[in-house]
């Protein structure tokens, strides 16, 4: 019975995760008075393709980090936040910053032989606590899903896709903890809440 309620209480976490993002991605999408700032302090990201704004833009004025990955990939962090349940979500975009179609090398998935199994993801990233000596890995599923973007596709130049991972939550005293994606360089990043 207990197994069954935990079941239960992961798949209504990850669905509220979920709708919580979309409504997020909806709300900035609204149209506030920024846009006129945005291709100043991204332009090397939009160089291209200004006219094709991805879902989660506007969410925060200035990503928390913006990490170079191979073949002109760009990941941009837009917010790294806690919440009650104990796990910390990292929400972005994956932007192809190339000239050419880049399919999604597959070892942002990781080594794991669970996560591997389950497509192509972002199950290999980690948050790393220097303080408290620890690394986080992307939460898994009663099934060994990762709780992360999934199925990602190729991407053309200058198109992009909102992506998330989640995380254990680091104890609340730890607010800065360094973001790590394979053939991406670490980036320390603020969790919020």
């Amino acid at each position: 019975m207990s197994i069954r309620f935990t079941a239960k209480a992961r798949s209504g976490m990850v669905a509220l995760t979920v709708v919580a993002g979309l409504a997020l991605g909806v709300a900035g999408c609204g149209g506030g008075g920024d846009d006129d700032k945005k291709p100043e302090t991204s332009a090397s990201a939009t160089k291209g393709n200004g006219s094709n704004p991805s879902a989660q833009e506007g969410q925060s004025e200035e990503p928390l980090a913006e990490l170079k990955g191979p073949q002109g990939l760009l990941l941009q962090i837009t917010s790294a936040a806690r919440d009650s349940g104990g796990f910390v979500t990292v929400n972005g975009n994956m932007k192809n910053d190339g000239s050419g179609t880049v399919v999604i090398p597959s070892n942002l998935s990781g080594n794991e032989t669970e996560i591997i199994r389950n497509g192509s993801s972002l199950g290999g990233a980690t948050l790393v606590d220097s303080k408290g000596k620890k690394r986080y890995y992307v939460l898994r599923d009663t099934e060994g899903r990762p709780l992360t973007t999934t199925g990602l596709p190729a991407l053309k130049a200058g198109e992009s896709i909102p992506v998330f991972m989640q995380f254990p939550s680091p104890p609340t005293s730890t607010t800065e903890v360094g973001f790590q994606l394979p053939g991406f360089p670490t980036a320390t990043i603020q969790i919020s809440g």
